[in-house]
């Protein structure tokens, strides 16, 4: 199973008080079900999500109820289980899925009176047609979808005054996402809906990934400075050759001497580790802005030397 399904199973096992029930069921059938005909439907892949509100209804409210199945007209491979109510104006009005004769289009404020009731909706929102990223992946990410706009911006709102900020994006005239991508948040979201299983879950993976990222950030961070440390020695050597070769190392002073024997003797160190070597190998402190003072000056020499070394051969 997916990450989101195991979220989905350990909300679907979590037992319900009274209160909570019309706002759990609420959210199914304004998300997932319709109203035809007197006839209020609930459809879901989930067979066990089927039975959890079968079960709900024959305990809470006296109306008669009627299963069947169907598969998917685009995917075969999909069945559907849809619960019918084919008497349903008393749960209709219970759940207060109805106002002005539009089927579902907000939440009925009534059945959000307790904080217990406002995490009920969700839970049963996200049941509906919640999804959520495996803490693995490459973004987090948690949403749930609604054709309703409306609705949608109802249960951004119920979201918000449970402290959890989310959005909600259009992707299509007839398809509205809630979603929530900061992890911290969707952990919330697992704590306050109460999947502690998946939580645990989800925030084991979220530290590993963060100290791995954290790890990576360091390593490149080093490589990168490791680099820039060759990269500036291997200039060094280069301006250190060129007055060898064509320019005059007894004329110059000693402190540029110092650095050159430093730099020729440890190629590889960086200005703060020279200054380290400084102390041990001539026995005197030369800071890092000393040596790279110095190492600026080795540079105009050269530059100089190779600028006459090409006059006088131009000439010729």
């Amino acid at each position: 199973m997916s990450f989101a399904q195991d979220v989905k199973q350990e909300l679907l096992q979590a037992a319900l008080e009274p209160y909570e029930t019309p706002a759990f069921l609420a959210a199914l059938f304004a998300i997932n079900g319709t109203f035809e005909s007197n006839r209020l439907s609930f459809k879901s892949v989930s067979l066990g999500l089927i039975r959890r509100v079968m079960g709900l209804i024959k305990n809470h409210y006296e109306v008669p109820l009627e299963i069947r199945h169907a598969d998917d007209e685009k995917l075969t491979q999909l069945k559907y289980h849809y619960l019918d109510i084919v008497t349903p104006d008393v749960l209709i009005g219970e759940l207060g899925l109805m106002e002005n004769d539009v089927y579902a289009e907000r939440i009925d404020e009534v059945l959000l009176t307790r904080k217990e009731a406002r995490v009920a909706y969700l839970k049963g929102a996200f049941l509906a047609s919640g999804s959520m990223n495996s803490p693995t992946s490459s973004s987090y990410h948690l949403e749930i979808t609604t054709h309703q706009a409306s609705l949608a911006e109802d249960i951004q709102a119920l979201f918000e005054s449970l402290d959890l900020p989310a959005k909600v994006l259009n992707r299509r005239k007839s398809l509205h996402v809630v979603y929530i991508k900061e992890s911290e948040k969707i952990a919330d979201f697992l704590r306050t809906v109460g999947a502690r299983n998946s939580l645990f879950t989800f925030e084991d993976e979220r530290i590993k990934r963060d100290f791995y990222n954290s790890i990576t950030r360091v390593m490149n961070i080093e490589l990168a400075n490791q680099n820039k440390t060759l990269l500036a020695a291997d200039k060094h050597l280069k301006n250190i050759a060129i007055l060898e070769n064509i320019g005059d190392l007894e004329d110059l002073p000693a402190g540029l001497l110092e650095a050159i024997e430093l730099r020729k003797k440890y190629p590889e160190l960086s200005l703060v580790e020279l200054s380290v070597k400084a102390e041990t190998d001539l026995n005197k402190r030369i800071s890092k802005s000393g040596l790279n003072h110095r190492f600026r000056q080795i540079e105009a020499l050269a530059q100089a030397a190779m600028e006459d070394y090409h006059a006088t051969h131009t000439r010729r």
